[in-house]
């Protein structure tokens, strides 16, 4: 017997059919007067089976879009252009990965949860083995630095990397501020810890 749960319709007691007139239940849900975007999902109409088939045959996409909109919609690499932070081009100066870096989007996102994870469990180690605090093995993390670090190792680390994020060292770019700012936070908290000598 095949699964009804791909048909589409959600049984609701006591939900009625959005069209005038209409007594039938609401089973089937179709977009509402506000589309989802960042603020939600957006709203749902219901209608029994004759209405939402007649509403998705008079339904258009793509009212309100230009020419151009339409075109970029109809691609079929509409999405991908974008990558969000932790898969940018920049990423993999801290050894994150890059979705050019993988043929498959999937195996892209399992290597990201791996590199999240291995570094929970590194920084897990450091503060279990009593040398450093929690936020210190955070900040050791944050320089790619390991339990082994000395001040001197410390500072010429710190020294890379600001001239790697600072603004001034690429021709004004400030998309590396925020990392910029990690990295003096992170130096800030480790030059005063008593676990390096």
């Amino acid at each position: 017997m095949p699964s009804p749960r791909f048909h589409g319709r959600v049984e609701c007691p006591g939900r009625e059919c959005d069209a005038p007139g209409c007594r039938e239940a609401g089973e089937f849900r179709a977009p509402g007067p506000r589309p989802g975007g960042f603020d939600g999902p957006g709203d749902w109409r219901w209608f029994c089976l004759q209405h939402v088939r007649e509403f998705n045959a008079g339904y258009d996409w793509f009212e309100g879009m230009s020419a151009e909109e339409i075109l970029d919609a109809q691609s079929p690499i509409a999405g991908w252009r974008t990558t969000s932070r932790a898969f940018r081009p920049e990423t993999h100066v801290d050894g994150m990965p890059r979705w050019a870096d993988y043929a498959d989007p999937l195996d892209a996102i399992s290597a990201r949860a791996n590199g999240i994870r291995s570094r929970a469990e590194r920084e897990a180690r450091m503060a279990a083995s009593g040398r450093f605090s929690r936020e210190e093995a955070q900040a050791l993390e944050t320089m790619g630095l390991g339990s082994d670090t000395d001040k001197t190792r410390l500072r010429r680390r710190y020294s890379e990397l600001v001239r790697r994020y600072h603004p001034d060292r690429n021709g004004g770019d400030r998309r590396h501020e925020a990392r910029l700012n990690a990295v003096v936070e992170a130096y800030q908290l480790l030059r005063k810890s008593a676990a390096l000598a």
